[in-house]
């Protein structure tokens, strides 16, 4: 690897093409970009900053295609951008060519760069798209909304396939549909499937120990493989059935299933056509449910955009097998002067980061590297993929009936920003706040007699809640009487603020015209990792308690707490609040402040009683096997198809466990001591 003595004795590194040890080129195919050798820029010693500095660093850079980062002082990446030619675009910086205000500020932070070459273009366009969406700089187009789609999944390493919903990693063998839009799109599909092809959708567990078929195999929702009430070549026929179903031939399905029902018809079989007609039945349930369904598009993605108001919203459709699988609206962050094509284009290339890409795209307006994109997308997918904005005919229709849904989000969720800031604001006035606050959090607690107790904790901010902010605490502590709610909102506190003085440091907060006056929108700084405001359930000695480890770590001034006991009769409409400074009061039965803090404390409770019952039923349905050290589930699965039970497993003896296949003596011991521990001596 070469470099270049930069001033103060700083070098800016390059790659060589012959230089196979560096990692310096970025390869779609590599994965995360943590895997990036970036070079570390030049070490800034003389002090300078903004445009001075990054026309130091344009003298030494390439004239190639790359990816660069920007730093503040605190070393927080500002901004990612790729360029055809890093030399000319970061040289736009330093003469100071930006088309906002905003971009101003940035330039003028900057204090560090980073940089990376590629090969070409369009691996700078995957690789900026990786590090946006994992570094989620300040000033770059983000997604708000960065929740994995549901797929539909056929597994393949089992001699009985079963049909599941799936989200995340594709980690097990087997065949994968989607995306669609929303769980509940996939669970609808998944049981109209289940009447139309009869496959399992039991664990495989489950499947090894039946004796006889389930329910499901009694009310004609599964053909019951798992007791060979069909044969494998004929489970394995209705699996591939729902695959070209799921993979754009479903009128050659339809059609077969008809065949076939025709056929036992003149056989005067009417048991066997009754079951057809009713597969038939529930494919044709299955497309009637798709909505839109335009006969010319197979396989594509409808994106549209509107852009009003400082607000964006891109609603994107989603069309597999010729039919509609859902639709979903995105509100990213962006510069409010920026145009809606410039946040299209940037909105693209992070969405397919990782997810499937289809083989068609539609737009509702060009965007500017529209060629490039497509091209990028068909390297990373393996196939051409087409980018257009249809101009005629049923696409056209087709996008601006997605236009209209895109305009409609908009005006609903400009109507909840501007309704959650008037709550906030008369939140702050209520409560003699020094100003709205931008991040509250809600503490909640669920058990029953003690046990199994858990500690929910909810969130919310200027767009309501913040699903992705939301924890639960599984209470540890032994030495908590079973019941103390006191006890347990005090281990909740100290293990959630505990850790965020560790991650985070203790914040210096600013106030509104301190950031103003430093030049910086407050809507433009990213969401607080600190909340402004905690609301505790409970009265008087809850806050006692909470107040006490405000106190032992030293951030009682730094976070408002607010206790919210229930009325009397625990009637809503009559709460009483606690708050440092003031007498306990009550707000008038109608006041929105009043709703306002009601519908966050029954979101913190809902929360907290579902992290709850997730734990009991965990709890109910644990099989005492699964606390021996070194029992998997594959020596699980032999012990019970041996013995039956976990019972019977617990009261074999050494020499009937060391009969099990897999079970060593050393294994078989572990086991028998495990059982009759207190029996020992």
């Amino acid at each position: 690897m070469n470099g270049t003595k930069l001033p103060d004795g700083g070098v800016l590194y390059d790659e060589t093409e012959d230089d196979d040890d560096d990692a310096l080129v970025a390869e779609p195919s590599d994965g995360p970009a943590a895997s990036i050798d970036w070079n570390e820029g030049w070490k800034n010693e003389s002090g300078l900053k903004g445009a001075e500095l990054i026309a130091e660093f344009v003298k030494h850079l390439p004239n190639a295609p790359g990816v660069y980062r920007m730093f503040n002082d605190a070393q927080d990446v500002l901004y990612v951008g790729k360029a055809r030619s890093l030399k000319k675009r970061v040289g736009n910086y330093a003469q100071g060519r930006v088309h906002s205000n905003r971009l101003a500020r940035m330039v003028r932070e900057t204090t560090h760069m980073e940089f990376v070459t590629t090969r070409t273009e369009t691996e700078a366009l995957l690789l900026e798209a990786n590090l946006i969406k994992r570094l989620r700089p300040r000033f770059n187009v983000l997604l708000r909304d960065d929740k994995s789609f549901p797929y539909i999944m056929i597994t393949g390493d089992h001699r009985a396939p079963a049909i599941f919903k799936h989200r995340g990693a594709r980690a097990r063998k087997g065949d994968y549909f989607g995306p669609f839009a929303s769980a509940a799109a996939v669970g609808r599909t998944i049981n109209s499937l289940q009447r139309a092809f009869l496959l399992r959708t039991c664990t495989d567990s489950v499947f090894e120990t039946r004796t006889r078929p389930c329910l499901l195999f009694q009310i004609k929702r599964c053909s019951g493989p798992c007791t060979h009430e069909i044969s494998d070549e004929g489970y394995a026929g209705l699996v591939q059935e729902a695959k070209d179903f799921l993979s754009g031939k479903s009128q050659n399905v339809k059609s077969a299933i008809a065949a076939q029902m025709a056929e036992a018809s003149e056989d005067l079989d009417f048991e066997r056509a009754a079951i057809y007609r009713d597969r038939l039945a529930a494919l044709s349930h299955v497309q009637s449910h798709q909505g839109i369904n335009p006969a010319g598009v197979e396989e594509a993605d409808v994106f549209a955009i509107h852009h009003e108001g400082g607000l964006s919203c891109i609603q994107v459709f989603f069309f597999r097998t010729g039919q509609n699988w859902g639709n979903r609206a995105y509100f990213p962050k962006a510069d409010p002067q920026m145009s809606g094509a410039e946040i299209l284009n940037a909105f693209l290339a992070q969405f397919y980061d990782d997810k499937p890409v289809p083989r068609q795209i539609l737009l509702s307006e060009t965007v500017e590297e529209q060629d490039l994109l497509a091209q990028a997308l068909g390297e990373k997918a393996g196939h051409k993929v087409i980018i257009s904005v249809p101009q005629r005919g049923e696409k056209k229709d087709l996008t601006d009936h997605v236009l209209a849904n895109a305009r409609e989000a908009h005006g609903r969720k400009l109507a909840e920003t501007s309704s959650q800031a008037r709550l906030l604001q008369g939140f702050a006035e209520t409560f003699g706040l020094a100003q709205a606050p931008r991040r509250i959090e809600i503490y909640d607690n669920s058990h029953i007699m003690g046990t199994n107790a858990v500690g929910g904790m909810v969130v919310a901010g200027p767009e309501g809640f913040v699903k992705n902010q939301y924890r639960k605490f599984n209470i540890k502590s032994t030495d908590i009487t079973p019941g103390d709610d006191f006890g347990m909102m005090r281990e909740v506190m100290t293990r959630r603020f505990s850790r965020l003085i560790k991650e985070e440091g203790i914040p210096d907060r600013g106030t509104p015209t301190e950031i103003a006056a430093a030049g910086e929108d407050i809507n433009d700084a990213a969401f607080p990792a600190w909340p402004d405001v905690i609301l505790i359930d409970g009265g008087q000695g809850q806050m006692t308690a909470v107040r006490a480890i405000l106190d032992e770590l030293g951030i009682r001034n730094i976070v408002t707490a607010i206790g919210v006991a229930k009325g009397v009769d625990r009637e809503a409409g009559r709460e009483r609040f606690f708050a440092d400074g003031k007498t306990d009061f009550s707000l008038p039965p109608r006041d929105p402040v009043l709703y306002f803090i009601q519908r966050m404390r029954d979101e913190a409770h809902r929360f907290a009683i579902g992290s709850h019952r997730a734990r009991r039923k965990k709890e109910m349905v644990k099989n005492p096997l699964d606390e021996i050290s070194g029992i998997g589930p594959g020596r699980k699965r032999k012990l019970l198809q041996h013995f039956g039970t976990a019972k019977a497993v617990s009261r074999a003896g050494l020499t009937d466990l060391m009969a099990v296949e897999g079970i060593s003596e050393a294994v078989a011991k572990q086991i028998y001591n495990h059982f009759h521990e207190t029996r020992a001596g």
